[in-house]
């Protein structure tokens, strides 16, 4: 080991072993079409929608962050709604708004695209602050309040982000706030040459994406895959090594923001689902380490140019339990 770990669904009881594994398949198979030579982010996106947490994705145009956020949400099945970010969107846009019925003489409810299982909210940052936070309560109790009125969302409801990186033009950067709603922040990065020359001659090529491969979940696997993966133990020895963990991230003097008690508890869930991937019922140290930075490097906040540096000294330094 290294020293650096309202509305139910139809059905969504518990997934047996050969199950649980053939429907993560179900949902691996077309990721890694969809990005070709890219598997290590895509087994951190299933940690991510297995661990209930939800997805901001950082890179240059043209790398695939759509195309990801697409072939994700065709393959869990369930509603997909897509909101393209701009500086005259508005927060209800976003949430929906009412609507005066002059046959009823009421408001009626005009629901907007969060009302959806998977939620793409492409280029987040283009939009102003105050319409980002109108993803607030969705993002972190799956629910909206509109007009003093309280409507619940799906249990297994997703967003996933995409940004631009700071100094592209017209971005707005997230508050910390609605960074540590985030349960991990990835970037693909260029593809290697055969990953490249794969993707010119494969089907995504010649449809633009439209390819659909593989006949994805049906409704409530997805919630019944979360729940297998909430139960994956974690023992006290790990969870110890988490809380000294992020201790760690806030007594540096060269953070200013360390993880908070809630990135804590989603850094656990984010292990968890790691550790289900790797078909293990319970959760060790490297699956703590492994997801750091994706879970640390979207709320770390200091002087520094990028928190990977950061992390893995936090990771050296950290005394690793060698019995669980």
């Amino acid at each position: 080991m290294s020293n650096r770990a309202e509305r139910e669904p139809a059905h969504c009881g518990p997934v047996g072993d050969a199950e649980y594994e053939e429907a993560i398949d179900r949902i691996r198979t077309p990721l890694n079409a969809a990005l070709c030579g890219k598997e290590s982010v895509v087994e951190m996106v299933l940690a991510c929608l297995l661990a209930r947490g939800h997805l901001l994705l950082e890179d240059l145009p043209g790398l695939g962050k759509t195309t990801l956020a697409k072939s994700l949400a065709r393959s869990v099945g369930g509603r997909f709604s897509r909101v393209q970010c701009t500086p005259d969107l508005m927060p209800s846009d976003i949430t929906g708004f009412s609507v005066f019925n002059q046959k009823t003489g009421e408001f009626d409810f005009q629901e907007g695209p969060v009302f959806a299982d998977v939620l793409l909210a492409d280029e987040i940052n283009r939009s102003t602050p105050r319409t980002q936070s109108a993803l607030f309560e969705a993002m972190a109790e799956r629910q909206v309040t509109i007009d003093k009125h309280c409507y619940t969302l799906p249990e297994s409801f997703f967003v996933i982000a995409t940004q631009n990186p700071l100094d592209s033009h017209g971005a707005y950067p997230l508050p910390e706030a609605q960074l540590d709603r985030f349960a991990v922040k990835l970037s693909l990065g260029y593809p290697d040459r055969a990953s490249e020359l794969a993707m010119l001659a494969s089907d995504w090529a010649r449809t633009g994406g439209a390819v659909v491969v593989g006949g994805g979940l049906q409704p409530g696997e997805l919630v019944g895959l979360q729940r297998r993966a909430s139960r994956v133990a974690v023992a006290a020895r790990v969870r110890e090594y988490l809380v000294d963990l992020a201790a760690a991230t806030r007594t540096r003097r060269d953070v200013h923001l360390g993880v908070s008690p809630r990135a804590v508890l989603i850094w656990q869930r984010v292990a968890q689902a790691h550790a289900l991937l790797q078909h293990r019922e319970f959760v060790t140290p490297d699956d703590v380490q492994h997801v750091a930075l994706a879970v640390l490097g979207v709320r770390l906040v200091g002087e520094f140019s990028s928190p990977e540096p950061v992390i893995e000294q936090i990771l050296a330094d950290t005394p690793v339990p060698l019995r669980l």
